[in-house]
């Protein structure tokens, strides 16, 4: 079990339930690879999905995750609740959870809206993305690919370029990295740092080739294209020449290193189409692994580890 009854921040895992999390999704991934997918795990139990901004990846991710261990799965988005026409978000809480559902999975494009849930209902709590704020459980399908395809997390060297200040990928990727005693280097210009990136825990450097040779991952954040008319750079191409990986950066790499992205990728912005479609760049594994992570999180949530193994 979890020592924390929600998983809506980086702060309410421990290393032990990063681990706990981590070796769980191992045994799903194995299940995920079967030809019959399903498991009785959490048959009975409601899982709610309210999406109230948009997402592709993260909520089919959770609705496969949770319909593959049997769990009933409601999807739920911004323009088919009762959010359009004027209900707070508290009064969606009281009303879902006066249904009794069992756990729910929340994205809003306001930060804290996990924890406004969380105060109004009985149900776990799984935040899939608050605003600027944080991701966990994407961070943790990173961790879970890092450790899959390095053989450690500990020590690791990993460069997360692009918008920092904005990005609650990297808000949840940064302090999961140093939980588990890896090194982060947030890479970027200063226009798109926080106004301190000191207090982030991670290295800081403004330049991606002094530190490229050094790094076991690299982490391309997704150039928010919607929002390029105010973009903090002079142009699309600039960010692209100065922090995009092409085919010359990913030869200066380690041999070894692995280059990661949470998607949907920008081709020709933040990476290239020959370093997206390499052999180095894993981010269909991440994309996998998302779904054997968020169904390790579900059943330890709810349970699942007092009624039965796993797989």
């Amino acid at each position: 079990m979890l020592s924390n009854r929600h998983i809506m921040t980086m702060d309410d895992l421990s290393t032990e339930d990063i681990s706990l999390i981590l070796d769980t999704a191992e045994s799903f991934k194995e299940v995920n690879e079967r030809r019959i997918k399903k498991l009785p795990t959490l048959r009975g139990r409601t899982v709610i999905n309210l999406f109230l901004e948009p997402s592709t990846r993260t909520r089919t991710s959770f609705e496969i995750a949770a319909k593959r261990l049997s769990a009933d799965a409601i999807n739920m988005t911004g323009s088919a609740s009762a959010t359009v026409k004027g209900e707070s978000l508290r009064d969606t809480a009281k009303t879902l959870s006066a249904m009794a559902c069992d756990l729910i999975v929340v994205r809003h494009k306001y930060a804290g809206a996990p924890q406004v849930l969380a105060e109004c209902m009985d149900a776990h709590v799984i935040n899939g993305g608050d605003g600027k704020h944080q991701h966990p459980t994407q961070a943790l399908l990173d961790l879970f690919t890092m450790r899959a395809h390095t053989g450690r997390l500990e020590g690791l060297k990993v460069g997360i370029v692009g918008d920092i200040s904005h990005s609650r990928v990297a808000g949840s990727l940064v302090p999961a990295l140093v939980k588990v005693g890896a090194s982060p280097v947030v890479i970027g210009p200063p226009t798109l740092m926080p106004a301190r990136p000191d207090v982030l825990g991670a290295e800081v450097s403004h330049t991606l080739d002094d530190v490229l040779p050094e790094l076991d991952v690299v982490y391309l954040l997704r150039v928010q294209m919607e929002r390029s008319e105010g973009m903090p750079f002079p142009s699309v191409r600039e960010y692209a020449s100065l922090y995009g990986m092409n085919a010359t950066r990913l030869e200066r790499m380690k041999p070894d290193a692995i280059v990661m992205h949470p998607g949907p990728m920008n081709r020709g912005v933040e990476i290239s189409s020959a370093v997206a479609d390499s052999e180095r760049t894993v981010v269909l594994d991440q994309v996998n692994a998302g779904v054997a992570v968020r169904m390790a999180a579900m059943y330890l949530l709810l349970g699942g580890a007092d009624s039965g193994a796993a797989a």
